[in-house]
């Protein structure tokens, strides 16, 4: 299949850089989408799939499926993601917003921030993309920022998440949970929090963390409060392979800012926000989808061997 690809412009250095043609989805690529940003995308048989957040004209926030020949040009099912829900116990999501995908043993598994009384970490599964199963909240409210890694360690799933508030928290900090069955979450560990002024507010998980020889690379979010609003930013940092609540290493500065007109202009202006990752492990290409000012969907590029040499570079 084809890998989503651009080399890097002759007049860039810095490790990661902006496809030459985004926003790659726009914010009306539905008739009832108000804007389409902050999504996931995996690979998917001889193409790609993924689950992208739509805010429809209601405001409602709303989970779509969509597909992809070549990781760049994307059809959006007009229709939201319904959930079956085996168990009568586990309440529908009031909402959905903000989702990771990850391909686990034998299946999709989603991970979303799911409205249950608050802002709270939803996990669901799918095999095709078109039937989505939800099973229990992994975490209780509020928490947002749920990313599952690719595999078990030491025989448990791992989660990362932020816990946080009920509204735009202005705090937060990155745990791990772990769990024998994807229910029962415990084990809860610190990983890391903000240290540097891009990220002085609060930090959260990206992409689905990537195992590389040197550690899990872990691509975040961090938010500067600016004199005119919040400004997210994303950095990286590896993490120890079997026990990845220890952090190697750390990039001091930021990878990306909000620096084009769709990163800076739209619902929420200046915002940069990772949520997934694709890597073609026989070149070590990454493709990294990010969302512009919450409105729109980008993509930007790196080497992976490049941006794991740049987090150990730069680390304190």
């Amino acid at each position: 299949m084809p890998f989503p690809w651009e080399p890097r412009p002759t007049n860039v250095s810095a490790p990661v850089w902006r496809y030459s043609a985004n926003p790659i989805i726009l914010r009306d690529a539905l008739p009832t989408s108000n804007s389409i940003f902050n999504s996931a995308a995996v690979k998917f048989g001889d193409g790609y799939a993924g689950v992208f957040r739509c805010d429809n004209t209601h405001r409602e926030m709303r989970l779509h499926a969509g597909f992809s020949p070549d990781g760049l040009n994307w059809t959006i099912e007009p229709e939201p993601i319904v959930w079956n829900i085996p168990d009568a116990e586990v309440e529908a999501p009031e909402y959905g917003y903000d989702p990771r995908v990850v391909w686990i043993e034998d299946r999709y598994y989603v991970t979303w921030c799911n409205g249950f009384h608050g802002p709270t970490i939803g996990l669901g599964y799918t095999h095709d993309f078109k039937e989505f199963t939800m099973v229990e909240n992994a975490l209780l409210p509020y928490n947002r920022n749920g990313v599952l890694f690719p595999r078990r360690v030491d025989g448990r799933y791992l989660m990362l998440s932020r816990p946080s508030d009920r509204g735009h928290t202005p705090f937060g900090d990155i745990f791990l949970s772990q769990s024998e069955d994807l229910i029962h979450w415990g084990r809860h560990r610190f990983v890391m929090n903000p240290v540097e002024p891009w990220e002085s507010t609060k930090i959260g998980a990206g992409p689905v963390p990537i195992e590389t020889p040197e550690g899990w690379l872990l691509i975040y979010h961090g938010v500067l409060t600016s004199c005119s609003g919040y400004v997210y930013h994303w950095g990286a940092a590896l993490l120890d392979l079997e026990q990845p609540w220890k952090v190697i290493a750390r990039g001091r500065p930021y990878l990306m800012s909000p620096q084009r007109l769709y990163e800076q202009a739209g619902d929420v202006p200046n915002v940069v926000f990772p949520c997934a990752a694709l890597h073609d492990e026989a070149t070590g290409r990454l493709a990294i989808y990010y969302g512009g000012a919450d409105t729109v969907t980008c993509v930007a590029f790196a080497q992976i061997d490049e941006l794991v040499d740049w987090v150990k570079k730069h680390s304190a």
